[in-house]
């Protein structure tokens, strides 16, 4: 059997060479197939829509994947289904020709009961009317021989009096499967309101519908550049930052629109979108995705662009992973796990064009992952912050020595409480949503930990080190700082013992700070962790140089994230690779390389749950 390592690159080498056909299927396709349905089973009881050979939609899987709840202990056995699955079946049957290329509302996540669907936009009437002649003449036909075509030009003027009737059948099914599956949010990344080919109109979309159907339902236009603009970001080097749309080419006419009740609760300065690089736009755009599906206790979200299988899996991939280092969803998998599944169901099997996508340089794929560095701190995670009661030591500073002399001082009881627990407390449960108590894992105490206790941020006693130098991180930027030491009652250091190693086989490289040694688990050998803008403490340890330091810990949705990228580059290095566009490659293109170089040495047994 192929280790997990092994099992993503397979995966990727497949990927690379063709694109998804639910009609011509392979063994090797076989097997990824059967792969993503085990990995579902693993936390979830589902139903199956049924594709067989693509006759609803050629690039949607065979075997569609309809989560209904979790499964737990008590229910591994047995599957009570909450929806009649017939029913089901029979609105993506009638509703698929409302949509581009027939690709219909699909639920792809399920967050605490609510569906995260995936689909095209509007078709416009040429397609209707083409394909619907063609299912005339060839019933069950394949979506394919249509889909695989330049779409027909729509012409309002042409068809004004004739299309209304077939527009009410079609896009009423699509309404009532969106009403089923209890969406109740559009978010259209399309950067048009119809997409314009030759001077023609030949898809359409929610927020330009002239009958105004989809009223029902809130439509968010949040544009978002299709995948020729990541050919730019392939010429750069790979670097996203500094990267900013033209908003002012002639066919971009959607402006981004987004009910007040949203915006007012991100902090985002939504009037400038358009001075945003690749990187910002991206983030706002996650977070405003996260705080939809986290503000609604029972509605869901449909996300869409043009085709959708370019900027569509690109934020569903990471509303699942963002969702998963939370552990709010997919809670056994491992992170070699939720990067196939991920891989293989949100872009392969959707029928992203990765080979076609490569050979032009449009390296949106690549993107979506490298991207993870960049949205690892909390203000990306969906679980309730809690205050603390010491918040008004929220923004103190305080050295280890500081804290000794905290024992003998006047403080709360419990404050003193907590600092003895950096002394004292074994490791504890972390209850699967946020990272690790600096006082489960930062701070030894007498006893070594074993193997399964050993978390991604550990301090032990060691010998000094001279200088620490950490490599560019586009996800963090953390300098050191050099403070003259203060007298004070030495702090009591457990007992000589052989080094904790991190948890991930070839990453026990550390670094020492006078009598602490800091094992990083940042996701990069080199690079330091960045500090997180909200310590779990009711305090925070600044650097002190090589006298003594005490560093905060890094969150556990952090390891978790570095650790799907560092999957992620190894196996993109092992397969595909990334080409420079200049002869002499420049320093982000060398970074990366470098990364590659880690993650290969990552490869190995990943204790990360």
């Amino acid at each position: 059997m192929a280790s997990r390592s092994e099992e993503i690159t397979e995966l990727l080498d497949v990927f690379s060479k063709s694109q998804y056909r639910a009609r011509e299927v392979t063994p090797s396709v076989e097997r990824i197939e059967e792969r993503c349905l085990e990995l579902f089973d693993r936390d979830y009881k589902y139903s199956i829509i049924h594709n067989t050979n693509g006759e609803v939609c050629g690039h949607y899987p065979r075997k569609i994947v309809f989560l209904e709840y979790e499964s737990s202990d008590n229910n591994k056995e047995s599957f009570e289904s909450t929806v009649q699955i017939s029913k089901l079946q029979d609105l993506v049957n009638r509703s698929k020709m409302a949509r581009c290329r027939g690709r219909f509302v699909c639920p792809v996540i399920l967050y605490n009961g609510k569906h995260v669907c995936r689909s095209s936009t509007l078709a416009g009437w040429g397609e209707l009317y083409g394909r619907t002649g063609y299912n005339y003449i060839f019933s069950g036909g394949s979506d394919d021989t249509f889909g695989d075509a330049e779409e027909v030009p729509e012409d309002d003027c042409a068809v004004r009096n004739n299309d209304s009737q077939l527009f009410d059948k079609v896009r009423g099914s699509d309404i009532k499967l969106l009403k089923y599956l209890s969406v109740c949010y559009i978010c259209d990344l399309m950067v048009e309101n119809k997409k314009v080919k030759f001077g023609l109109n030949v898809t359409s979309s929610e927020k330009v519908d002239k009958a105004h159907r989809y009223a029902d339902f809130t439509l968010l236009s949040v544009p978002y550049p299709g995948c020729e603009f990541f050919r730019e970001y392939k010429d750069r080097d790979y670097t996203a930052e500094g990267l900013v749309f033209n908003w002012n080419q002639d066919y971009v006419d959607a402006p981004l629109t987004i009910p007040d009740f949203f915006t007012r609760n991100l902090n985002i300065k939504w009037s400038e979108y358009q001075s945003w690089d690749l990187v910002q736009q991206t983030q706002n755009y996650l977070k405003l995705l996260l705080h939809i599906i986290n503000s609604d206790d029972e509605n869901g979200l449909l996300v869409h662009c043009i085709s959708g299988w370019d900027r569509t899996p690109l934020f569903v991939s990471l509303l699942r992973l963002s969702l998963w280092a939370d552990r709010a969803i997919h809670a056994s998998l491992e992170p070699s796990e939720i990067l196939y599944l991920t891989i293989a169901y949100d872009w392969f099997l959707f029928g992203h064009m990765l080979p076609d996508r490569l050979s032009k340089g449009e390296e949106i794929f690549f993107f979506c992952f490298n991207f993870l560095k960049h949205i690892v701190c909390d203000t990306f995670s969906v679980i309730k912050k809690q205050r603390r009661k010491n918040s008004q030591f929220k923004d103190a500073d305080f050295t280890v020595d500081d804290l000794c002399q905290l024992k003998d001082t006047s403080v709360p009881s419990s404050l003193h409480a907590e600092a003895t627990d950096l002394t004292t407390s074994g490791p504890q449960a972390s209850n699967g949503r946020k990272g690790m108590p600096l006082s489960s894992h930062s701070v030894h105490g007498n006893r070594p930990l074993a193997s399964e206790e050993r978390m991604p941020n550990i301090i032990t006693e060691a010998s000094p080190l001279g200088s620490f130098k950490s490599s560019s991180s586009s996800s963090s930027n953390h300098s050191d700082q050099n403070v003259t030491r203060t007298g004070s009652t030495p702090l009591a250091v457990p007992g000589r013992r052989p080094r904790v190693e991190y948890a991930r086989s070839g990453s026990s490289l550390s670094t020492d700070y006078g009598s602490w040694q800091i094992v990083s688990g940042c996701g990069s050998i080199h690079d330091l962790p960045p500090v997180p803008s909200e310590s779990p403490l009711p305090f925070s340890f600044q650097d002190e140089g090589p006298s003594g330091r005490m560093c905060t810990f890094v969150p556990d949705r952090q390891v978790r994230l570095e650790a799907v990228r560092e999957l992620f580059l190894a196996a993109y290095s092992s397969t595909v690779g990334l080409k420079s566009s200049s002869p002499s490659s420049s320093g982000a293109i060398s970074g990366l390389l470098e990364q590659f170089a880690r993650g290969v040495g990552l490869r190995g047994t990943n204790a990360i749950i």
